[in-house]
């Protein structure tokens, strides 16, 4: 991870040039998925979340509160009108340093340490300029956060008390829209918290998953390893592989074609949350405009 001081951040960004964009032959069309909407539980409790989505291994999506648990994050870290973040309150930890991905185009792709307050800078610009330089505070892990912070986004119960307690890690997202996260899976249960701003989520179980990931490596003459889709890799986030991947999930409309359904999709708000279980495939992006603020626990 790269670490960027304030003096030298403008300086690491103007070497984002544009580049010539190749030209992408056989992409693959987007395959007639039929996109049925994310189950609901009944409700949040320890219980349902088990016996209804953990541990049968399926998405849910949860009823507001994610078990009754009150998050302070999301009074706290943004406000209207469109919703913006708050940065009379997040501004406190501008000096603290967060990982940031930088995109320009669709070509160029750098992951950044960055203090925290060059985003907040960034994203009020971004608000009413749409710069085509964009930051995505992605993954930031909750734990190297201020405590403040920290103490926003209590772990909820269904993640200490559902499965082993076991929390392997949690993050945060923050950006403004558009956002995108392109289709991976996850090596531990996820449970994804939306905080502000929306979002659409589409999923496949393991088996289609792997099978879309794998006619894409294969387009690009790649072999796909066990490890592949696991993680937010910069081949992922950039060029063919991005677009491949983009086109096979997102284009095209929702068409009933007569097959059973393959794809689960769950749009969120905040507030809303929803269950993705170990190892079922997922892409994310957002919808609208303004900031949008996301935080996951991966558990065991």
């Amino acid at each position: 991870m790269i670490k960027v001081a304030i003096g030298s951040f403008e300086a690491h960004m103007s070497r984002l040039k544009p580049q010539p964009r190749q030209f992408l032959v056989n992409i693959i069309a987007s395959p007639r998925y039929t996109w049925r909407p994310v189950p609901q539980l009944q409700d949040n409790t320890v219980e349902t979340f088990r016996l209804s989505a953990f541990s049968p291994s399926l998405p849910a999506k949860l009823p507001c509160q994610i078990g009754g648990a009150e998050f302070p994050a999301i009074r706290k870290w943004f406000q209207e009108p469109w919703p913006c973040f708050n940065r009379s309150y997040l501004g406190k930890f501008s000096d603290h340093l967060v990982p940031v991905e930088l995109t320009d185009g669709e070509t160029n792709f750098d992951r950044a340490e960055a203090p925290f307050g060059i985003f907040l800078d960034w994203a009020e610009r971004a608000g009413a300029e749409a710069p085509q330089q964009r930051f995505y505070v992605a993954q930031a892990p909750l734990n190297r956060l201020p405590k403040p912070m920290q103490d926003d986004l209590p772990t909820p119960e269904l993640v200490t008390k559902t499965g082993k307690g076991d929390l392997y890690d949690a993050s945060i997202w923050l950006g403004v829209a558009p956002t995108y996260t392109p289709l991976h899976r996850d090596p531990n249960p996820n449970l994804y918290l939306q905080l502000a701003g929306r979002k659409r989520i589409r999923l496949l179980d393991p088996d289609r998953g792997e099978a879309v990931f794998d006619a894409v490596q294969t387009t690009l003459g790649s072999r796909a390893t066990r490890a592949s889709g696991r993680f937010r890799g910069v081949d992922m986030m950039k060029g063919q592989e991005k677009t491949l991947l983009e086109a096979r999930m997102w284009s095209g409309e929702n068409i009933e074609d007569g097959e059973k359904v393959v794809g689960f999709e769950a749009t969120l708000v905040g507030g809303e949350s929803i269950f993705i279980p170990q190892g079922w495939w997922h892409t994310v992006r957002s919808i609208g405009t303004g900031c949008t603020g996301s935080v996951n626990w991966w558990f065991r």
